[in-house]
């Protein structure tokens, strides 16, 4: 990913007719809707130019700067930014935010690349340019970017699982309960959308032509997951001790699909979530709990959504010890992230973008790349010490410890 040269910006910022730019002269009324449509569209890049596109803040409609009307604060840069994580662009988009000096002043500059797996959509919509303008994508649009994807795909999530029938899929659970969730109402509405090309459009198939289900459609709508993808579930374990060798009180598999699982989840961490009621240490009630349930279910789904399906058959490990719960994510860190970075602000990379997006659809997430930030939040709040991670290559292990 080339950043684009000052030269290239300004040649952008002046061609009025250009599909690969959009400017804003100032970033308020309507232009953070607007900006983000253009993020997303970029993103589609339904041309196929295949090269990034860019979003100028700073710029007038006719390419003349704004000059001193826009002050390009480090607030706007991390407002930009927040376009990548804040959730209403599923997948999440790849592009970067910098501040740059074009004619003669200062301009954000948001920098989107094509989509890897595209469709991406904007709360449930597929936008996409044709010359200066945006729009929503028609019915064959989206099997345009459908049929790309195909040729695209890098991620496993998206990997057809060949053999698996189409009907593994349950065509109630996606026409009922996640297709209204994933797609905007109006554009739910059109009736020239196939059951097959509303598949594909969400990357539960491979393609209308080709209905075979992918890794992701499996783990999302699959009436046996498992079949199909051995390593989807989670292994629980509540241990009476402090070591692996010590007495087990609990032990289950959670799995089904990525819905059911993290459901199942949420019921076995409730039910040994005990909460401690202190009477005597104060004049006033006090109720304390050893972990709070928020810092747990960010840990557990971030594992479930960044962990590898792909060459094993392990599952991610939930162990409940005495002194402290540990959570094993098969797979190490992936793309920007390595483990000097890990869990800090902005490191953040998709190996399974689709599966993102589904989990964000579903509501276990609200904003990429802030679950261990608000674990850690969670966790202080609760007066537990910070989580631990220990990050090898193939695999990332979290530890909470005890509150006191």
């Amino acid at each position: 990913m080339t950043p684009l040269t000052d030269i290239e910006l300004a040649a952008l910022a002046d061609d009025l007719e250009s599909d690969r730019v959009e400017r804003k002269r100032a970033w308020k009324g309507d232009a953070p809707e607007k900006g983000r449509q253009a993020v997303c569209a970029f993103a589609n890049d339904l041309p196929n130019h295949r090269k990034p596109g860019v979003l100028l803040v700073g710029i007038a409609d006719d390419g003349t700067p704004a000059g001193s009307e826009v002050v390009v604060t480090d607030a706007l840069l991390q407002t930009l930014a927040d376009i990548k994580t804040d959730g209403k662009i599923t997948p999440p988009p790849t592009l970067t935010v910098t501040r740059r000096f074009l004619k003669g002043h200062d301009v954000a500059v948001v920098t989107v690349w094509p989509a890897d797996a595209p469709p991406v959509r904007l709360d449930g919509r597929i936008w996409i340019r044709t010359g200066p303008r945006r729009g929503l994508a028609s019915a064959q649009d989206e099997r345009i970017l459908n049929e790309r994807r195909r040729h695209l795909d890098r991620a496993f999530d998206a990997t057809p699982v060949y053999g698996c029938p189409l009907d593994e899929l349950d065509r109630l659970t996606f026409e009922r309960e996640f297709l209204p969730q994933a797609i905007a109402p109006d554009v739910l509405a059109a009736n020239d959308r196939s059951y097959e090309d509303r598949l594909a459009s969400l990357g539960m198939i491979a393609s209308a032509a080709d209905p075979t289900p992918t890794v992701a459609g499996i783990l999302t709508l699959g009436k046996s997951p498992r079949t199909w993808v051995p390593c989807a579930y989670i292994q629980f374990l509540r241990i009476r001790g402090t070591e692996l060798a010590d007495p087990i009180a609990d032990a289950a598999e959670l799995d089904g699909t990525l819905q059911q699982m993290l459901r199942r989840a949420d019921e076995k961490l409730a039910a040994f979530l005990t909460t401690e009621v202190d009477f005597t240490s104060a004049t006033i009630e006090e109720r304390r709990t050893p972990y709070p349930m928020s810092a747990l279910q960010q840990l557990l789904r971030n594992a479930v959504m960044h962990r590898t399906y792909e060459g094993t058959n392990a599952p991610v490990r939930l162990y409940w010890f005495d002194d402290r719960i540990e959570i094993h994510s098969p797979g190490g860190p992936y793309g920007v992230v390595n483990a000097a970075n890990f869990g800090q602000p902005g490191a953040c990379d998709y190996r399974n973008q689709i599966l993102a997006g589904v989990l964000k659809v579903l509501g276990f997430v609200q904003r990429f790349g802030f679950g261990i930030a608000q674990a850690r939040r969670a966790l202080a709040a609760n007066g537990n010490p910070p989580p631990e991670f220990r990050v090898e290559p193939t695999m990332v292990l979290a530890t909470l410890r005890r509150a006191p």
